[in-house]
């Protein structure tokens, strides 16, 4: 008997393992994670569209409680509810305690020099705000509706206590139909921030480790009296279930008492192409004081959303009404959504259970994912729709097609996203949780944190998965299972990481943290990058922004200045040592101009080539979201754009990295002088769309000296692309160039004759440092013709490194191209946002 058990016992053990072995990690976490069905998972209405454009009634009016509130520091709750508020501050809401202190002049600039020490002080005390309203007629149902407040707040009424909340995230919400008078006085205490980030959810980059200490606080999203119909459409959820226009609609409805009767009216408009109008209407009928009903249809002739680089961002706008029977007024709500569908195939070889299913399938075509970190922009909360539009449509310049918003920044907002899905850039969205914090922050704060803005972000095609956090080496636990069940129960249409770094992905920083040489970036292997990078100063306009006039003309930098604490860690982490020796690579370390040209530089050479690198290895490599687009504060970090807005060299080079169509060279040393026998370079022409098949196309890579004389050039043609990454065949590097300080190489494509992508290489900088900027010289010629320049090289020599300037608007200024080879002769323009006062310079002009 023993042993008929035993063998029984081995022959399930055999059974689970082959089976686990044919599911990814995807479906074994879904089912770890013991979710309810998801919303499109249950019984649907199925609905004829027709072309008749409804008449949806007006909606009651919000009454929004924004703008400029009284905000003053300490004092007990008897004396700020009942006694005249003195030594008041204006602060505008939504906003940050510490703005409205800088802008009333009470505290200085918190960018420039180390005045952060200065803000970081008032996140540690108490802080009143006070707003007076007057009430016109009669309001149903009123509610005090917060946005979000950082971090822990109590709210009075008219003298009565509403109640208390935790979390930055979303809410407080409170019934107000009692309190609310023609005269209202409403009252926000808001508490020291905590000294520990994991004891609440807070976007947790601003605690001292990101290039500041200013922990955020106040009351930073919108606040409104929401005034309700008689029956409330509570939530709004539209998916597209496949790519020929079929979709699933769930309305929620609420009525303070039962039945719910009346009409449902839905309307769908284009929202930024031209097209028809397709509508219903719907008769409900529900003995519920809640119902959620779901519809399914089909909008004919789909106009599909398609990331950046691969087809149009299209949107649509869908309006909803519901009037309940015998009542004139309507509830009214608005959303805008995409047909687009985003699969997840495993990788090759798979599915695999301890890996995710990472190849990600837009709109049934599989694509190698182009990205970026995302920061969260601000310590002190400007997150406006121009601050955000500056860094996103540079993304889209960049050719970004997704975003990792990670666990240490926040749940972006809908500015954020509103842009993402017009600029055609999808989101990783990870919640609130880095370094295992899940473990230990309140549940009850991050579960309302995750249901909330699940609800409220889940209809923007650009959201394309949710993830548990930031380098968690153990995303286990309850908190981790309630994020999985809501991205089921709440959404069911996007995938669910536990954590990142998990599952086949990769973080790596051995070029800044481990110190190690920059030839370490060009070997690098991986499924999927979740982040990698190299740290570099902004560049120098943007640096003298936050100097102090003694530190501009000083050199070197002591280890107590403002130079060196505008580093990762303040230069409490060897910094200073970290950038030394990165920038020391390129440039001699002996003024401040060398050493920021030096640590940009140096910043290109460790993340442009594992960008290639990553591209060329589709399928085996799904994507490369490099860390990262932005910035949290003016300081030396990993990002491709600095904190003002000012585009790094990275931001150009990683453009010609991710062109759609693009030849790339690879390397497998920076250094090359001492080899002592031939190198071979492999070349690859990289199609995104697919577009070179049947086309007449020519791939030209030349290699140049130390004196800019061509060595060698060949020319690739008699390869037949028809995939995504095609091998032409390889480079030859001989004796007389692999010597040369610097090696030049230059790459380009041409279609039909006409150029469609060019870049170069620099290549042995290390020996003698400084060789980049000791070429021969030319001359360059410009015209301007509205937002157009032309850029022409009247030299004998290439020019290297051309570039167009505004100088003392970088932060604003845009070029669609730059840091580009112009050869002896030849023209090239670019398009600019503005023209006063450019200039136009090259590593080599006179």
């Amino acid at each position: 008997m023993k042993r008929v058990y035993l063998l029984f016992t081995l022959i399930t053990i055999s059974y689970a393992v082959f089976t686990q072995e044919k599911q990814s990690l995807d479906e074994i976490d879904n089912l770890s994670f013991n979710a309810g069905p998801a919303p499109f998972e249950k019984a649907f209405i199925p609905i004829m569209l027709d072309s008749d454009i409804p008449v949806h009634l007006n909606a009651p009016k919000d009454i929004v409680l924004d703008g400029v509130w009284q905000m003053v520091e300490g004092g007990d709750e008897s004396e700020r509810l009942t006694k005249p508020w003195r030594n008041i501050t204006k602060a505008e809401v939504p906003g940050s305690v510490h703005t409205a202190l800088w802008k009333a002049g009470k505290i200085p600039d918190p960018y420039f020099g180390k005045n952060d020490s200065i803000s970081k002080e008032q996140s540690f005390k108490t802080w009143w705000f006070k707003k007076e309203f007057t009430i016109k007629g009669e309001l149903n149902q009123p509610r005090l509706v917060f946005g979000g407040v950082a971090i822990h707040c109590t709210v009075w009424l008219n003298g009565n206590k509403l109640g208390e909340h935790e979390g930055m995230f979303g809410g407080p919400e409170f019934d107000v139909s009692k309190y609310l008078k023609k005269q209202n006085t409403l009252i926000v205490k808001i508490d020291p921030v905590p000294l520990d980030w994991r004891t609440t959810a807070v976007f947790n980059n601003v605690y001292g480790w990101h290039y500041t200490d200013i922990r955020s606080l106040g009351i930073w999203r919108p606040v409104k009296i929401q005034n309700h119909a008689p029956a409330k459409i509570n939530s709004l959820f539209v998916a597209a279930q496949d790519i020929d226009g079929q979709m699933n609609l769930e309305v929620t409805l609420k009525k303070i008492s039962s039945p719910i009767n009346g009409e449902l009216r839905v309307n769908i408009v284009p929202e930024n192409f031209k097209g028809n109008t397709r509508s219903f209407s719907y008769r409900i009928n529900s003995s519920k004081s809640e119902d959620t009903i779901r519809f399914a249809f089909k909008i004919p002739d789909p106009k599909l959303w398609w990331p950046n680089g691969l087809g149009e961002p299209n949107l649509y706008r869908l309006t909803a009404s519901f009037l309940p029977d015998g009542n004139k007024t309507a509830d009214v709500a608005e959303t805008v959504f995409g047909i687009r569908t985003i699969e997840m195939a495993p990788l090759p070889g798979g599915p695999y259970p301890d890996k995710f299913n990472w190849t990600f399938v837009i709109n049934g075509e599989k694509h190698f994912i182009k990205g970026t970190g995302w920061c969260t922009m601000d310590p002190l909360m400007d997150f406006s729709i121009k601050r955000y539009d500056r860094f996103l449509s540079l993304a889209k310049q960049q050719n970004i097609q997704m975003l990792r918003a990670w666990g240490s920044g926040m749940p972006e907002t809908d500015e954020f996203y509103d842009l993402c899905n017009q600029y055609g850039i999808l989101v990783m969205q990870e919640w609130p949780t880095a370094w295992d914090s899940h473990l230990v922050q309140p549940y009850n704060v991050l579960e309302e944190t995750v249901r909330l803005n699940t609800i409220r972000i889940r209809n923007n095609p650009s959201l394309a998965m949710y993830g548990g956090g930031n380098e968690s080496g153990n995303p286990f636990g309850e908190a981790i299972d309630m994020m999985g069940r809501y991205s089921i129960e709440l959404d069911g249409t996007r995938p669910f990481h536990r954590g990142e770094p998990w599952g086949g992905s990769r973080h790596n920083y051995d070029m800044y943290w481990g110190g190690q040489h920059p030839d370490v970036t060009l070997k690098l292997i991986t499924d999927f990058w979740g982040e990698t990078g190299v740290a570099a100063f902004p560049i120098k306009e943007s640096v003298l922004r936050y100097l102090p006039e003694s530190e501009k003309t000083t050199w070197p930098p002591q280890p107590g200045s403002v130079f060196a604490h505008h580093t990762p860690v303040f230069n409490k982490a060897n910094d200073m040592a970290l950038l030394d020796k990165s920038s020391g690579y390129i440039m001699p370390n002996d003024n401040m101009d060398n050493y920021i040209t030096g640590s940009l530089l140096a910043q290109v050479i460790g993340v442009r080539h594992l960008l290639e690198h990553s591209r060329i290895r589709w399928p085996y490599c799904t994507g490369v979201l490099y860390y990262k687009m932005n910035d949290n504060y003016p300081a030396a970090s990993w990002s491709s754009v600095d904190w003002y807005g000012a585009p790094k060299p990275l931001h150009y080079f990683a453009q010609d990295a991710f062109s759609p169509v693009a030849s790339a060279v690879l390397f497998e040393h920076t250094d090359m002088t001492n080899s002592g026998w031939e190198i071979y370079l492999p070349v690859y022409l990289l199609d995104d769309k697919l577009e070179l098949i049947n086309s007449n196309w020519e791939v030209n890579v030349r290699a140049f000296n130390s004196d800019l004389k061509e060595m060698r050039n060949r020319k690739f043609q008699e390869v037949e692309c028809f995939s995504q990454v095609n091998k032409l065949g390889e480079f030859l590097i001989d004796r007389n160039l692999y010597q040369s300080t610097p090696l030049l190489v230059v790459s380009d494509v041409k279609i039909d004759g006409e150029l469609k992508h060019k870049t170069f290489y620099f290549m042995n900088f290390e020996k003698k440092k400084g060789c980049l900027f000791e070429l021969p010289k030319t001359t360059l010629s410009t015209q301007i013709r509205g937002d157009k320049v032309a850029i022409t090289n009247t030299g004998s020599f290439p020019a290297v490194g051309v570039n167009v300037q505004c100088p003392g608007k970088a932060d604003e200024f845009t070029v669609s191209d730059n840091l580009f080879w112009l050869d002896p002769g030849e023209s090239y323009t670019v398009e600019v946002n503005m023209t006063n006062n450019i200039i136009v310079d090259a590593w080599n002009v006179k």
